[in-house]
């Protein structure tokens, strides 16, 4: 048995000011350590098992001789039952952390997932829409709710008001609550399955196809896009330009605006847009016909990157495109003849809805089989048979029917009831 050190008095310890460990008697091992600079604190030192171990109780005088006295004895009788207070303080920490990750909540959850995807994205916009759509319909249901609590019945309630009035908009919403979600499953924050996978919410909401109301673009009649061009033409401005490279490449307004020059090949004919300037997230080539050529070529020099930049710089808006039609619609109407209008709408035609034009022409007009024209508007195959067309893209034939598309684009003005050619026929 350690031989006992003489109990000392409150006044002895306060009195001690050598540098070192100083017994204070009155339970074994207990110390208080002097250091060089003058302050002191306690520690008992004793057996655990076969190993020496120190333990710290604190500082003097914040912790007085009595209670560190205390706290001695209770260390002592812990280590007498077996049990190591280095060990049961390391569980109990850890215990600690793992409470804490499990209440971490959805909104600090998905500020890491909105972070990771402004790293990813090259379009600030795209990342912009995680943050805003989360921030406006999410976080009022899920915000302050810890991960690990979030049940179906949690998402649901979110998602069910603009599931059917907003469709699209709530399907993206779902998507990017599973993301946010399955970020705390890797992180070890969630034991439970995720609750926002379609799997289980399809039994609580309708599919989305089903209710998803159809987005229609005001679209100008095939047979008088060839007077539109010719109109188009007489227009100045680097606008009315890509609206003609737009019509010709039957492209979507965005990848249009957004068009580099180190995506056009003049030698091989060819704009190859990369897939995160498509919607359907996959690179696509479009063979370009002499006119869109012509385009390009008359644009070349204004801007080191954009083919078609915006006049403050940057790329030009989708307002602007429109801007082009509106004022040529606007010329037409005041001078009493038939503006640019989509008869089935009553409104003024889009950029977007030469799409529509171009696929309807090919449809009445040529023979070329449906795939063909469905690959020219990079439309997302759905098919087997329509995934084996689209694995050699069909750029040869695409590239006569674009041609055949220009041919028609700079016909003789067609009106409505004019007798048309079709390609079939010429070709015949």
């Amino acid at each position: 048995m350690p031989k006992m050190a003489r109990e000392m008095s409150a006044v002895e310890v306060r009195r001690l000011a050598k540098p070192g460990f100083h017994a204070v008697g009155g339970v074994p091992g207990l110390l208080l350590q002097v250091t060089d600079t003058g302050s002191k604190s306690w520690v008992l030192r004793t057996m655990v098992g076969n190993r020496r171990r120190g333990f710290g109780l604190g500082g003097f005088p914040e912790i007085s001789l009595s209670v560190a006295r205390d706290k001695a004895r209770e260390l002592r009788e812990k280590i007498r039952q077996g049990i190591d207070p280095i060990a049961e303080k390391q569980a109990a920490r850890a215990a600690l952390i793992a409470a804490q990750s499990k209440a971490k909540t959805f909104e600090e959850i998905a500020a890491d997932v909105i972070a990771k995807k402004q790293r990813e994205s090259r379009n600030p916009k795209h990342a912009q829409q995680w943050a805003n759509t989360l921030e406006r319909y999410a976080f009022p249901t899920l915000g302050g709710l810890p991960v690990s609590e979030i049940q179906m019945g949690h998402v649901v309630e979110t998602l069910k008001p603009i599931w059917e009035s907003k469709t699209e908009t709530a399907t993206r919403v779902r998507q990017r609550i599973e993301a946010v979600m399955s970020l705390a499953i890797a992180r070890g924050y969630r034991t439970d399955a995720n609750p926002a996978t379609w799997s289980l919410l399809k039994n609580e909401l309708p599919a989305a196809a089903k209710i998803k109301k159809t987005k229609h673009y005001p679209a100008l009649p095939w047979r008088q896009v060839s007077a539109f061009i010719a109109a188009l033409q007489d227009q100045e401005g680097t606008a009315a330009l890509a609206l003609e490279f737009l019509i010709l490449t039957a492209s979507r307004s965005g990848e249009v605006r957004n068009a580099a020059w180190d995506e056009i090949d003049f030698d091989a004919r060819v704009w190859v847009v990369p897939g995160h300037k498509m919607k359907g997230g996959r690179e696509h080539c479009v063979p370009l016909c002499p006119r869109a050529l012509k385009v390009l070529r008359s644009v070349q020099g204004r801007d080191a990157d954009l083919v078609f930049p915006g006049s403050r710089g940057g790329p030009m808006s989708d307002g602007t495109l429109k801007a082009v039609i509106k004022r040529m619609h606007d010329k037409r109407v005041k001078a009493e003849q038939p503006g640019w209008i989509d008869p089935k709408y009553d409104r003024v035609a889009t950029p977007h809805g030469f799409r529509s034009s171009f696929k309807d022409w090919a449809r009445e007009m040529t023979g070329y089989a449906d795939e063909v024209s469905e690959l020219a508007l990079a439309h997302v195959n759905t098919d087997a048979t329509r995934a084996a067309y689209a694995r050699g893209e069909l750029l040869d034939k695409r590239r006569r029917l674009m041609k055949d598309w220009e041919v028609f684009c700079s016909s003789p003005i067609q009106e409505p009831g004019d007798n048309v050619v079709s390609i079939r026929e010429v070709r015949a």
